[in-house]
C-alpha cells in the first residue's frame, strides 16, 4: 500500500508545480514599460500637432481625418499588403522543403545548412548594403555583363516592379533561413512511429511527406506565418537602403511613409497616427491568422499531436 502524504504536505492537485502569479511580474512590468507605454504616448501624440521640438497642440482628430483621405497612406497600405502576401508566397514552401531536408541525415548536411544560416549573422542594413551594391546599375556585375554583351545597362532600381521584387528577393534571402530553422525544429519532433507505420503500408516519400510531414507542421507553419506577416508590415530599413520609397512612391511601404513623415517632414502627430493603424493591422492580421488555423487551441507540448 502507498504511503499516506505526511502531515502539512500540500495537496497534490492540477496545479501543483505551478509557478505563481508572481513570476510573471517582471515580465508584465518590462511589457507594460516598454510596449504599453510607449503606445500610449504615440496614440496621444497622434492627436496633436507636434514637429518633434516644441510642445504638442492638441488638434483633435485632424491627423485621422487626415489619414483617411491621405492617397499615398492608401497606396503605402496596398503596397505593405503585397509585400506580406509576396513574402509569404515565396519564403514558405522554400523555407519548408529546406527545413524538412535539414531535419535529415544526408551526407553535407550540417555543412550545407551552415552556408544557408549565415544570412542570419548579417544585420539588415549590411544586407541591404551588400544587395545594393551587387545591383547597382553602373558599378555592379550587371553593369559588366552589359559591357560584355553589348546591351544597355539594367537599373532595377529604376523601374517599380522591379524594385519591389529586388525587396522581395532581399527579404527571402535574409529570412529564409530564420523559417527554415523553425521549420527543422517542427520536423524533428514529429515521432518515427508514423513513418515507420507509413512505411509498412507501402508510402512512399512523396505521400509520407503529404500525409504526414505536412499536417503535422501546421502549428510552426502558423508560427512562420504570423513573424512573416509582422516582420513584412514592420519592414523598413531594407526598402530605406535599396530603394528609398522609389522610384518615385513605388515601394514607400506604410513603415517607410512613416519614417519619411516623422523624421524627414517633421510632423511627428501625422506620424503618430500612421505608427497606430500599422500596429492595429499587423495585430489584426496576426489574430485572425492564429484563430483561423486553430494555433490557440493548440495544447500538446509536440507538435501536430
Amino acid at each position: 500500500m502507498s504511503a499516506a502524504p505526511a502531515r502539512g504536505a500540500p495537496a497534490a492537485g492540477p496545479r501543483a508545480g505551478r509557478p505563481g502569479a508572481v513570476w510573471a511580474l517582471p515580465g508584465l512590468l518590462f511589457f507594460a514599460v516598454f510596449a504599453l507605454l510607449p503606445m500610449v504616448l504615440v496614440a496621444y501624440l497622434s492627436l496633436t500637432s507636434w514637429d518633434g521640438l516644441g510642445t504638442p497642440r492638441l488638434s483633435g482628430t485632424h491627423n485621422w481625418t487626415r489619414l483617411a483621405a491621405d492617397p499615398l497612406m492608401h497606396k503605402a497600405v496596398l503596397l505593405s499588403l503585397a509585400l506580406t502576401a509576396a513574402n509569404w508566397a515565396v519564403q514558405t514552401p522554400i523555407s519548408l522543403l529546406l527545413g524538412v531536408w535539414a531535419a535529415g541525415r544526408q551526407r553535407n548536411r550540417a555543412v550545407l545548412s551552415a552556408v544557408f544560416f549565415l544570412p542570419l549573422l548579417l544585420s539588415s542594413a549590411a544586407i541591404a548594403i551588400i544587395w545594393r551594391a551587387l545591383l547597382d546599375p553602373n558599378f555592379g556585375p550587371l553593369s559588366w555583363v552589359a559591357r560584355v554583351t553589348g546591351t544597355p545597362g539594367i537599373d532595377v532600381f529604376g523601374d517599380g516592379p522591379a524594385a519591389f521584387l529586388v525587396i522581395v528577393f532581399v527579404s527571402a534571402w535574409q529570412f529564409i533561413p530564420l523559417h527554415t530553422l523553425l521549420y527543422q525544429a517542427g520536423t524533428r519532433q514529429i515521432p518515427a512511429s508514423l513513418y515507420q507505420a507509413a512505411l509498412i503500408d507501402g508510402a512512399g516519400r512523396i505521400q509520407a511527406f503529404r500525409h504526414i510531414t505536412l499536417p503535422q507542421l501546421r502549428h510552426t507553419a502558423t508560427t512562420s506565418s504570423v513573424l512573416m506577416v509582422v516582420g513584412s508590415l514592420t519592414y523598413f530599413e531594407t526598402v530605406l537602403i535599396l530603394t528609398g520609397g522609389g522610384p518615385g512612391t513605388d515601394t514607400t511601404i506604410v513603415p517607410y511613409l512613416m519614417y519619411q513623415t516623422g523624421f524627414v517632414s517633421w510632423e511627428t502627430g501625422y506620424a503618430s497616427a500612421i505608427a497606430l493603424t500599422l500596429v492595429a493591422v499587423a495585430t489584426a492580421v496576426s489574430l485572425v491568422l492564429v484563430r483561423a488555423t486553430g494555433f490557440g487551441a493548440m495544447r500538446s507540448t509536440r507538435e501536430g499531436m
